[in-house]
């Protein structure tokens, strides 16, 4: 990577404001630029990046910290450059934590100065890794103050992933049974987090290490899949399973431990894959084929539903997130920070698995 390490405000005069155009404003900023598809040494760190005009329901965002999301890596290396590729360079990074800068002139909820966190959505061609992020309102919410801006960073886009699975997916409501594949990793952390919250009985599958973390988090049962046979140490039927794994074993278990009328969500859907290789015009018709035909093939053999789950913009779950955030029963652990001008050694450390857990950069 071209490191140009130099003060976050470079190019910018500091005088927020409400408005539509930020050229008399802000005229750029440092941003780590993906100018290729590769490894993490494609990144450039790059000075007086422009800053876009903000649209009316848009928020520029201070970053105070960006958290490093294995789908942050795997656009790096490639992922989605049906979407990508013809926009390039384009800049990383779905979640922030930080301090509004600017806000657009029908933004209603916010105000300069505000401490705020939030996530993109998955296609965003402008991410966080830069000084100043812009997010719709509809992305943000206020910080709580109870967090830092590092711990802050680590939990939007995983914990709405996880919510739009079980919220808009799923419907889970108080009482019922939950199963997470994965649930030391972050969307399934925060999935057993968010369904303890609803009052939900949860198992869950997990390496060692986390065990205990998820039982703490309330979960009723965590078994180690290194060394347990989950079909064997679990018992009972599931109104949900949450796959974060995905794969055909645990597809088959997963569907398997449903009751008829339940859901399986795995967050390994092609659509993106099958776009990549074959294009939009065929990609995306194939893989909506794909989705149908697992459907109806569980729906006849199983009674279930089937679900490709993917991250939204969502302000109600947002605002759940907030709540839960602010009264300490949402969390996501971080295990490492960076600066942004090792962006590089962070992905690195990511690809190599060095760091199991969460990675944040700071600014």
């Amino acid at each position: 990577m071209r490191s140009l390490r130099g003060n976050s405000g470079a190019g910018l005069i500091s005088r927020p404001a409400r408005l539509s155009s930020l050229r008399s404003v802000f005229t750029g900023c440092r941003a780590v630029m993906l100018p290729r598809f590769g490894g993490p040494e494609v990144f450039e760190l790059r000075e007086n990046v422009p800053v876009p005009n903000l649209n009316p329901n848009e928020v520029l965002v201070r970053a105070k910290a960006v958290s490093v999301n294995p789908l942050d890596c795997r656009i790096r290396a490639g992922y989605g450059r049906s979407v990508f590729q013809p926009h390039l360079p384009i800049i990383v990074g779905r979640d922030i934590s930080g301090e509004v800068a600017a806000i657009g002139t029908s933004v209603k909820s916010l105000k300069v100065g505000q401490e705020v966190f939030g996530a993109l959505h998955p296609t965003a061609l402008r991410g966080t890794y830069t000084d100043y992020g812009i997010l719709s309102e509809d992305e943000l919410t206020e910080k709580p103050s109870s967090v830092s801006h590092v711990v802050a960073s680590a939990i939007p886009f995983a914990a709405l992933t996880a919510c739009r699975a079980l919220k808009s997916n799923a419907r889970i409501t108080e009482g019922q049974r939950l199963l997470v594949f994965g649930g030391g990793g972050a969307v399934g952390f925060s999935a057993i987090q968010l369904a303890v919250a609803s009052g939900c009985h949860v198992t869950a599958s997990c390496v060692g290490q986390t065990k205990d973390r998820i039982l703490a988090a309330g979960a009723e049962q965590a078994v180690d899949y290194t060394t347990e046979d989950i079909e064997l140490a679990v018992k009972g039927k599931f109104d949900a399973v949450l796959d974060t794994i995905g794969g055909p074993e645990t597809e088959r278990i997963g569907i398997n431990f449903l009751r008829k009328g339940g859901n399986y969500m795995t967050l390994q859907g092609e659509a993106a894959s099958l776009t990549d290789k074959y294009g939009f015009v065929v990609g995306l018709p194939l893989a909506t084929s794909l989705l149908m035909k697992k459907k109806i093939q569980y729906q006849y053999s199983h009674g279930i539903d089937y679900w490709w789950t993917y991250m939204r913009a969502d302000p109600e779950g947002l605002a759940e997130i907030q709540r839960l955030v602010g009264a300490g029963k949402l969390k996501i652990p971080v295990e490492k920070t960076f600066s942004i001008t090792d962006v590089v050694a962070a992905h690195e450390a990511k690809e190599k698995k060095q760091i199991p857990g969460k990675v944040v950069l700071e600014f």
